[in-house]
């Protein structure tokens, strides 16, 4: 059996370097080479391939984000690169995910792609695989800011940075994020989203709101231990928290 490939990478020489170390396997085919992460995930959605071979840090998306934005049943079985992502080498080792650290030896290579073999002859659909799911929950909790939030519709993939957010709020199963002029609906409970922003600067300020502090812009008062929180977008957000822990967070930022 054929193990197509595709080598994500924008560095050439490391390109090169991969290529050099493929030459000598006979069961392998490359099908692209990507030096970004927007062509990776292209490709990847494309061609379909069995081993994705991504860099951690690509213009454009970066390697976390093009795994995060492929459909669970596109997932390939994936090696990843970094040159010295720490936290993400070790979301690898925990998670049981193979990674190569720059500069690999072939040896190493060589291991990593016989891993990648076994992992296909196991012939288990890349959908029902939990190693990705728990690796992206753990990028997520230790990426300082959250990381860039992903939000998938019919038309395109939207990948949001924590400061265009200025408000989230919970809808059901769902929450909508606010951002600017936008909303943008997601399948996350509110929980879930205020842990993941929490060091981005938000602060879930009722039941069903969490504001991006840079954005408020006064606090109204609405009668005895009653407040309402003003952004400068114009929203007016009903607030349950109290005042005092609201103050002292404004007062960080």
């Amino acid at each position: 059996m054929k193990v197509r490939i595709i080598i994500a990478d924008d560095e050439p020489l490391a390109c090169e370097r991969i290529r050099s170390f493929l030459a000598e396997e006979p069961d392998v085919e490359i099908l692209a080479e990507c030096p970004n992460g927007a062509k990776a995930l292209r490709a990847t959605q494309d061609l379909r391939p069995d081993l994705l071979l991504l860099d951690v840090q690509m213009p454009r998306l970066n390697g976390f984000e093009v795994l995060e934005a492929l459909e669970p049943e596109a997932r390939p079985v994936v090696i990843f690169t970094t040159a010295h992502d720490e936290h993400a080498i070790r979301a690898f080792e925990v998670n049981a995910l193979d990674y190569l650290l720059k500069p690999f030896t072939e040896a190493r290579f060589k291991m990593a792609l016989q891993r990648a073999r076994d992992e296909l002859e196991k012939c288990t659909p890349r959908g029902e695989d939990p190693r990705f799911s728990a690796l992206l929950d753990h990028l997520h909790s230790t990426t300082p800011g959250g990381g860039r939030i992903l939000v998938r519709s019919p038309e395109r993939i939207l990948f949001l940075k924590p400061d265009e957010i200025d408000h989230v709020e919970s809808a059901g199963n769902y929450v909508v994020l606010h951002a600017g002029k936008e909303r943008h609906i997601l399948r996350e409970t509110t929980a879930a989203m205020e842990a993941r922003l929490a060091q981005a600067g938000f602060m879930r300020i009722s039941r069903s709101a969490i504001v991006n502090l840079s954005r408020v812009r006064e606090v109204q008062s609405l009668g005895p231990g009653q407040y309402s929180v003003l952004l400068k977008t114009g929203a007016r957000l009903e607030m349950t928290c109290r005042l005092s822990e609201l103050q002292a967070r404004l007062a960080e930022i």
